[in-house]
This record gives structure tokens, sequence and C-alpha cells, in this order.
């Protein structure tokens, strides 16, 4: 009676690995692949070349780096509270800031649909109008945008060291001052990151962006409302152009984070 070695049993473990990733990415790439098939370049340059989805290209351009400088101001200073902060309620606030990413999108277009009928949120409105405004797609996009950002920096200033940061206090520098000339030129990777995956995550918000900000053609379209409209009049060509845009956005901006050395 023969007995496989320790060898060949470990070769079977990563060789099984290996089959169940490369079935999972082969799924992704058909998928991609048979988006791509679908159409051709003329028709691709033509729904691209129309007023509507013009104007929805450069909003969402514009939102969605609106979105992640707003994200990135936020997901600083929450995400060094998080990592070097010791305080009462820590794992309770960390478990909060998650929130947005767990809530159905929808859930959360209806949650700032309704927060902006209440006495403070019309308040708001008189100063700043967000409900079907584009300030209202750059909010929507930033409830949830923000909380991935939080994430990136929170596990960034996690892997820097803190002792660069003690020694610039022990020459006198206060806490704010050690951060600012000390970790936060050496998390810049990580905020680069943060501010991408921002900025990705806005680019393919749509539940939030529809109940909140509305969809309405040359006001407050962006592209993943563009693809929702194209399909609701059987536009096909022009709802698979733009979503093919948007993959061709979300892999640029990978390749960048992964350039940048970070992973996401």
């Amino acid at each position: 009676m023969t007995t496989s070695s320790p060898r060949s049993r470990v070769s079977l473990f990563w060789i099984s690995l290996a089959v169940i990733t490369a079935l999972y990415l082969l799924f992704i790439l058909a998928m991609l692949g048979a988006t791509a098939a679908y159409t051709t370049p003329h028709h691709w340059l033509r729904a691209l070349g129309s007023r509507e989805i013009r104007y929805s290209v450069g909003l969402s351009l514009a939102t969605c780096t609106a979105t992640a400088l707003l994200s990135l101001l936020l997901a600083v200073p929450v995400g060094y509270l998080l990592s070097r902060g010791r305080f009462r309620g820590k794992e309770a606030l960390d478990a909060a800031l998650d929130i947005p990413i767990v809530l159905p999108p929808m859930v959360v277009g209806l949650c700032l649909l309704i927060l902006f009928q209440t006495p403070f949120g019309r308040a708001i409105e008189r100063l700043v109008p967000f409900t079907y405004t584009v300030a209202g797609v750059v909010l929507a996009q930033f409830v949830i945008g923000a909380a991935f950002a939080v994430r990136t920096m929170h596990g960034t200033f996690d892997h820097l060291s803190s002792r660069p940061e003690d020694v610039a206090m022990t020459l006198g520098c206060s806490r704010g001052r050690a951060v600012w000339l000390v970790t936060i030129p050496a998390a810049r990777r990580g905020m680069f990151a943060a501010a991408s995956i921002a900025w990705a995550r806005s680019l393919g918000e749509f539940g939030p962006i529809l109940v909140f900000a509305g969809a309405t053609r040359m006001k407050t379209e962006v592209l993943p409302t563009t693809v929702w409209l194209e399909l609701s009049v059987g536009n096909l060509e022009a709802a698979v152009a733009v979503s093919l845009l948007m993959v061709a956005l979300a892999m640029l901006v990978l390749v960048a984070v992964r350039l940048a050395g970070e992973r996401v």
C-alpha cells in the first residue's frame, strides 16, 4: 500500500487553489470580453459623442474628483484617530464608521432624502441645496467613498511606525506639528490610494445618487445613471459603450494605485 508524500500533498493543495483562482479570473474576463465584443468601435464612438453622454462623463469626472478630495480630508484625521488614539469606545466607533459600507446603496440614498426633509436638513438646504442637485451627487458619493477612504488611511497609519513621530515630539514638536511634518509625508502613498479608492467607488455609485439626486439629463446625470437611462429606453449600444468607459477608468485607477505601491 502506497501513501502520497508530504511534498505531493502540498503540491495538490496549491494546484487546487490555482485552479479555483483561474476559474474565477476566467469568469471575470469572460464577462468583460463578452461586453466588449457586443459593440464595435464605430458604435462606441457614436454613443460617446452624444451631448447627454458627454455631459455625464464631464459631471462624473468632476464629482468623483471633488468626492475623492473631500473623502481624503476626512479620512486622514479619522484614520489617524483610529490608529493612534487610545480611548473608550474606540471599537464601537470603528464599527460605526463601516455602516455606509454595509448598508444597501438604495437605503443610503433614502436616508439622505429623509434627512433633508427634517428641520435640520431644510435649514442646510436654505444655504446649499442638495436634493436633486449636483451637490447632492457629491454628497451621495461622499457618504460611501469616505468610508472606504477611512478604512485605507486606518490601515496606512497602522503600518507606519510611530517612532519617527515620537522622536520629533522629544525634539520639541507638538503632536500636530509632528504629524504634519513627519507622519503625513510618510503616508503619502496611502493618501493617494485612499483618494483613488474613493474616486473609483464614487464612479460606480448608482443607488444613492438615483434616490437622492435623481437622474435628470444635462443636470444630475452621471455615468451609472446614464447606463440605467439608456437601458430603460432600450439603447443597449449606448449602455454598453458607457459601461466599457467605466471599466477603463476603473482599471486606470487600479493600475495607478498598484504602481504607487499600495493594495486595495
